[in-house]
């Protein structure tokens, strides 16, 4: 019976000789994603500590689902589950939560694992937006520190990294699950893919040009694949040929060289099998073609009075342009362009309010980050305690605290929380 029917059973005459029932309402036995997140993760007991048989498990599934519930479930009832409704369950619960159950018991651990639990998980949608921020250790021998906020779930969460070598790396990206990190083992220039929920990760073959390379990692769900591209070097005074690592075969293939130009930044954008790098001389931007493996200009000259701007890849086949307007170095206005790949002109679909604008960036020649994913778009800026997101398809402008870079040695990214992608 639903929480709308109680009035009217409560209204009816009862017999004289049973005192009425109190009637309460109860939440729907599921997670509310907006409310009943817990900050952080809890520290768990070792395995060895705790009970490895499936009641321990089921008592610390019914109580993470029902944190917040008015009537819990009894473990039993968890315990009594059959595997494959079991499996289907914790497939739609969101991963931060289901990672906490990995400690509790060997069954739990080995559920996440379960092939048939990653086909529910993989059919099941994205989480939502997250993002992730990558702090590098203070220290030669200090670990590097992560954490992930959920939007959907207004928490963040500690994802530990303490399984990657003691390298001295940086935050590449993330792409369907899985983080790409470049830097350096001792003088050598190394590329690490991992999978944070899982813990999985791996170390790539050197390239044919191992130097310091601007990256880009891209997850191919449908071949269940991974490929990451090296274009040119990241301080751009090096002529390198652009290289593709592709998981299925394990190794680098060498491409075309980028055409000499002069870049106007080193960010770069990835969509639709496509890379995009802005540049001055020529005027526009270069494209490389993956699947064909070479390089193309684009001639789509920048908005006017165009101070500085960032590439941020959108969904399908969507390129955005952010960036501030001024004259004479004097900041005016943020606003956002989409690429029109038939005319090749940049188009402007929005500009941020001034009173965000005057609350995201205090000092006109203040630095700023952006980045994207699916059509959103978040805004970062030195020293600032908040993020700034737009969502192009809904025209919202939204805050989200804690997501800045406070830090010289902080990186933020979107990142999709996924058991199922596989680093090989």
């Amino acid at each position: 019976m639903d929480a709308a029917a109680a009035p009217a059973r409560a209204a009816r005459p009862t017999s004289p000789s049973r005192p009425p029932k109190a009637i309460r309402s109860t939440k729907p036995r599921g997670l509310d994603e907006d409310t009943a997140a817990p900050p952080a993760f809890p520290k768990c007991k070792s395995p060895s500590s705790s009970a490895a048989g499936g009641g321990a498990g089921a008592g610390a599934a019914a109580s993470l689902l029902h944190h917040h519930a008015d009537v819990p479930m009894d473990a039993s009832v968890w315990a009594g589950l059959p595997d494959d409704l079991l499996l289907e369950v914790l497939a739609r619960l969101p991963p931060f939560l289901l990672f906490r159950l990995r400690p509790v018991s060997r069954r739990w651990e080995a559920i996440l694992h379960d092939p048939a639990f990653l086909a529910a998980h993989a059919a099941v949608p994205s989480h939502g937006p997250c993002l992730l921020t990558f702090s590098r250790g203070g220290g030669s021998h200090s670990p590097p520190h992560c954490s992930v906020l959920s939007v959907p779930l207004h928490a963040r969460y500690k994802l530990p990294f303490g399984f990657l070598p003691p390298w001295d790396l940086w935050l590449v990206g993330s792409s369907g699950g899985l983080v790409c990190f470049s830097g350096f083992d001792g003088a050598t220039f190394r590329t690490v893919v991992c999978n944070p929920l899982t813990q999985a990760w791996r170390v790539l073959p050197d390239m044919h040009c191992n130097q310091q390379r601007q990256l880009v990692l891209t997850v191919d769900k449908s071949r269940r694949s991974f490929k990451v591209i090296a274009a040119s070097d990241v301080y751009g005074d090096k002529m390198l040929p652009t290289e593709v690592y592709d998981s299925k075969e394990d190794k680098w293939s060498v491409h075309q060289m980028m055409p000499a130009v002069n870049l106007c930044s080193s960010k770069m954008a990835f969509c639709d099998s496509r890379l995009y790098l802005e540049t001055l001389s020529p005027l526009g931007l270069m494209m490389y073609r993956v699947d064909a493996g070479r390089w193309e200009h684009i001639p789509a000259k920048f908005p006017r009075s165009l101070l500085d701007g960032y590439l941020v890849a959108g969904a399908c086949t969507r390129l955005f342009l952010v960036g501030r307007i001024g004259l004479y170095s004097t900041i005016q206005s943020m606003r956002i362009w989409e690429l029109d790949h038939g005319r090749t002109v940049w188009v402007e679909i929005s500009r941020m309010p001034p009173r965000y604008f005057r609350a995201l960036l205090r000092l006109s020649a203040e630095r700023f980050e952006c980045f994207g994913q699916d059509n959103l778009i978040c805004f970062t800026s030195w020293n600032q305690g908040k993020g700034l997101l737009y969502d192009v398809d809904k025209k919202a402008w939204s805050w989200i605290a804690g997501c800045a870079s406070q830090l010289c040695n902080s990186q933020v990214c979107f990142y999709e929380p996924r058991f199922d992608t596989s680093i090989y």
